[in-house]
């Protein structure tokens, strides 16, 4: 039965249901087959992707992968499963420290599977995932490592080499003055890990600074929209890369200003409500969360891939349990009961990253970097019942 079909009430108890499908499929099965092929036995490290059988595809090591599978299972743990999340996630973060560091403290983008070094750009996107999974792994591993020191240098290295005068940061040395939105975004969100660890007033000075940038230079001021792309004046970029806009990232950045904003804030509570709305209104076609759309609201690229969907479900879950409206509990339903359909892989414990515009799924090799917008919408589904 169609979400817009039934009661509040039946949505509800839907949800809980649904819930109950997608923390079971990650603890018996994701959970361990990633962990099992996942790992790479002989080198170190994390898989960039598993084939449709299970098997480990041999690519070139990007440094944001690392940190994400590490931040996938160390929310192990607080969704049940009982496998050894501290041995992957110890192994994962030496991994990382010892293969991707730079001299200057910045993390390399990319190594080979033996840790061969084969790009040295510091990208700030790599640079924001370390940080967040330090902040998650030093909460399941508390004294064991002091990740919490790793994360200070890490920011001060940031702070040092790609901080910019007129505000923000450098996305990617490499790129002259085209600044880029999603970076932040996700630095952001570390740095509202960092305060949930330690309470350090320089990590709410950061997310701080990135929360009104936000708000007060990335938004349209018409539309409310943060677009992808832009000049180093935090202009729109000019021609097509200016004019993108990601619905999962609308999402994302939802998902990531409620967090920040306090019962004082009613400015980014309508900033992030806003996006939620663009999202659901324009960036939802035939049901499922296209890729990309214009700054006039027609559809870019109108197929779907998966982490888009899962931002979906974590945003509206999240503002469902803030505010307690229908619309919210609706939509959060919708993309659970997608987020399904995008696991039903006939190896269980695997996903399809791609959806066509005819619906069909593609059948490729499954991207790692997946786990990790997976895992946050399980949890915040499962949060949202809980509460409920």
């Amino acid at each position: 039965m169609k979400a817009m079909d039934q009661s509040v009430s039946d949505v509800r108890a839907t949800a809980l249901a649904v819930r109950n499908e997608l923390v079971a499929w990650l603890n018996e099965a994701a959970y361990p087959l990633w962990s099992a092929n996942g790992w790479d036995h002989r080198y170190g490290g994390f898989h960039e992707c598993l084939d449709q059988n299970g098997s480990p595809v041999e690519l070139p090591r990007r440094a944001r992968v690392q940190p994400r599978q590490v931040y996938a299972f160390a929310q192990a743990p607080r969704m049940g499963w009982d496998g050894d999340p501290v041995g992957l996630i110890t192994h994962g973060v030496e991994n990382f420290l010892t293969r991707y560091r730079r001299p200057d403290g910045l993390f390399r983008a990319i190594v080979a599977p033996d840790g061969t070094p084969l790009d040295e750009a510091p990208v700030l996107y790599d640079q924001a995932f370390a940080l967040l999974s330090f902040a998650a792994a030093q909460r399941v591993l508390g004294a064991k490592l002091d990740l919490q020191a790793e994360a200070d240098r890490l920011r001060r290295a940031i702070l040092r080499h790609l901080k910019r005068d007129a505000g923000g940061f450098v996305s990617d040395l490499r790129a002259g003055l085209l600044l880029e939105s999603n970076p932040h975004m996700h630095l952001f969100e570390a740095a509202l890990a960092w305060p949930e660890t330690t309470g350090a007033a320089e990590w709410r000075a950061l997310a701080d600074e990135i929360g009104n940038l936000a708000v007060g230079r990335l938004s349209d001021p018409v539309t409310g929209v943060i677009r992808e792309s832009y000049d180093g004046e935090w202009n729109p970029a000019p021609g097509p890369a200016g004019r993108r806009v990601e619905p999962g990232h609308q999402y994302e950045w939802a998902w990531l200003l409620l967090r920040w904003a306090g019962p004082e804030s009613p400015q980014v509570v309508r900033a992030a409500r806003r996006l939620l709305d663009v999202a659901e209104h324009s960036g939802v076609c035939r049901g499922v969360v296209v890729n990309a759309l214009l700054d006039d609201f027609s559809i870019h690229d109108p197929e779907a891939r998966l982490w888009p969907q899962g931002e979906r479900l974590k945003a509206n879950a999240l503002a469902a349990r803030l505010f307690g409206e229908e619309r919210y509990w609706r939509a959060t339903l919708e993309a659970a009961n997608l987020l399904l359909e995008f696991l039903g892989t006939p190896l269980r414990g695997l996903w399809y990253d791609k959806r066509t515009v005819s619906g069909e799924f593609v059948r490729e090799a499954v991207p790692a970097s997946s786990f990790y917008h997976i895992v946050d919408a399980i949890g915040e589904l499962a949060a949202l019942v809980q509460r409920d």
